[in-house]
C-alpha cells in the first residue's frame, strides 16, 4: 500500500480534506492537522494515524514566527518518521513546510485548492502551485488563475 500523508490546517480546510475519508482504506495513511479544541477528538477516531502541529495564527506575529519555526522542525521529524510517498493537502500555511520537504525528497504532492475561493488565488495555493504534481481546483473559473490545474467539481 502506498503511504499517503493527508495534511491541512484546522477548520474548513480540514473539513474538505476529511471528505476524502473513503479513500483512506486503500492506503497506508496518516493525517496531520493543527491541534485545537475542534480537532483533539480526532485522535480518538484515528489513533496512531493522527498527528498534530501547533495551531498558530498570523494575528500574533511574534508568536507566529516562533511557532512556524517549530512547525518546520516538527514537519521534518514527522516526514522522516512516516516516509510518505504522496502528500495530499487542502492548505493553509501549516502545510507549506511539509510540502517543500516532500518535494526535496522527490515525493508527489497533490494540492486541492479550497472551494471557498471562486476567482482569486490563495496564498498557500500560490506557494504550492509551482511544486505540486497535481493541483486541483473546484471551480472552472480558477483554471484562469492556475493554468496547469485540473478542474474537479460541480460548478
Amino acid at each position: 500500500m502506498k503511504k499517503i500523508l493527508f495534511i491541512s490546517s484546522t477548520g474548513g480546510h480540514l473539513n474538505e480534506l476529511l471528505k476524502l475519508e473513503k479513500l483512506f482504506q486503500y492506503y497506508d495513511y496518516h493525517i496531520i492537522t493543527e491541534k485545537d479544541v475542534t480537532t483533539k477528538n480526532l485522535k480518538e477516531k484515528y489513533g496512531k494515524r493522527m498527528s498534530y502541529l501547533p495551531y498558530c495564527t498570523r494575528s500574533k506575529i511574534i508568536q507566529y514566527i516562533f511557532l512556524y519555526m517549530f512547525i518546520c522542525l516538527k514537519s521534518i521529524y514527522i516526514f522522516i518518521r512516516l516516509r510518505p510517498e504522496i502528500i495530499v493537502t487542502t492548505g493553509t500555511h501549516t502545510v507549506v513546510p511539509m510540502c517543500y520537504i516532500a518535494k526535496l525528497f522527490k515525493k508527489k504532492i497533490i494540492y486541492i485548492e479550497t472551494i471557498a475561493n471562486i476567482n482569486k488565488r490563495t496564498l498557500t495555493g500560490s506557494i504550492i502551485y509551482p511544486i505540486a504534481d497535481l493541483f486541483i481546483v473546484q471551480w472552472k473559473s480558477m483554471l484562469n488563475l492556475y493554468t496547469k490545474a485540473v478542474y474537479v467539481g460541480g460548478s
